[in-house]
């Protein structure tokens, strides 16, 4: 590779290459968590806060995998990351006991205050988020790599939603004229967003004007959670929403901006196929001076 490739704001050219197909070499055995880890270790890869960026470093090796650039080891099924499906067998038991038949003409007030749980992984909660985005939202369970969870409940503790938002996109036209930054400063500058990567009402929960309350309270909490997690403060949070699905009305009634449209393709579509459907670019600016801390000019 004579090309210097830009992945989650790391330069990877010949010599980055050459070192990680060196690492697979002498060591097969190694997981890609291990990869990752020691990948981010040695470049001295770290959040403000002092942690290790694996999480980045594994996306950018899964990225360079699927440029055919390296070949990494088989997805390993045991330990600390479970499959799907176990997870699935240890949580059918309690799910089995929530009562599904829809609650009709349930006012918002008769459910509130609502409780709020940051699911962390190896917590019951965070199983059961893991079941009812598999079972119950149109594009299942995601990766859950740099993703905060939220399980919401209603005052008697009934599961009501749940709610994921992980890492921004890297590229999204829309978004960036939006904010009018820079290729640079959208390369250093990113992880001051979120994306909103799953939202899901359970579909047995049927009250009016709940979604949009649900995301003004999520953003709310993820204010303070965004910075724990990743050691930055949090100026904007996107997310898309499927034009032929949905019409994103819960997200402008909580004062969320359609800024566009996505160009239907995924990141992984080198070659500009268009095999992704279309998407309306949704965006919330958590503070007014959001495009001078992310190294905009304010627009006239």
């Amino acid at each position: 590779m004579t090309e210097t490739l830009r992945i989650r704001g790391r330069e990877v050219g010949s010599a980055e290459l050459e070192q990680i197909r060196g690492w697979l070499g002498l060591h097969p055995d190694w997981s890609r968590r291990r990869l990752s880890e020691e990948l981010a270790r040695d470049w001295d890869w770290r959040t403000p806060t002092g942690q290790l960026k694996d999480i980045a470093a594994r996306d950018l090796l899964n990225r360079l995998a699927a440029r055919g650039l390296i070949c990494l080891p088989a997805r390993q099924r045991r330990g600390g990351r479970q499959t799907l499906r176990a997870l699935g067998r240890r949580a059918q038991g309690n799910l089995d006991l929530i009562a599904r038949a829809p609650i009709q003409q349930r006012l918002l007030s008769q459910l509130l205050p609502l409780s709020w749980c940051q699911a962390q992984p190896g917590q019951p909660e965070r199983t059961r988020v893991v079941r009812y985005l598999a079972e119950h939202h149109y594009l299942g369970y995601p990766d859950g790599l740099g993703q905060i969870h939220y399980l919401v409940r209603d005052h008697q503790g009934q599961d009501v939603a749940c709610l994921l938002f992980g890492p921004a996109a890297w590229k999204v036209a829309a978004r960036d004229e939006f904010i009018g930054w820079s290729g640079w400063q959208r390369q250093t500058r990113l992880a001051h967003l979120a994306n909103n990567s799953r939202f899901l009402v359970l579909p047995w929960i049927q009250t009016p004007h709940l979604a949009s309350h649900l995301l003004a309270q999520a953003v709310r909490r993820l204010r303070g959670d965004w910075p724990v997690r990743h050691g930055l403060p949090l100026w904007l949070v996107e997310t898309f929403v499927e034009t032929e699905r949905f019409s994103g009305s819960c997200y402008r009634a909580a004062n969320w901006i359609k800024v566009g449209q996505t160009q239907g393709r995924t990141r992984n579509d080198a070659q500009h196929l268009g095999d992704a459907p279309r998407k309306d670019v949704y965006l919330l600016p958590l503070n007014s001076r959001f495009r001078e801390h992310l190294g905009a000019p304010p627009r006239s």
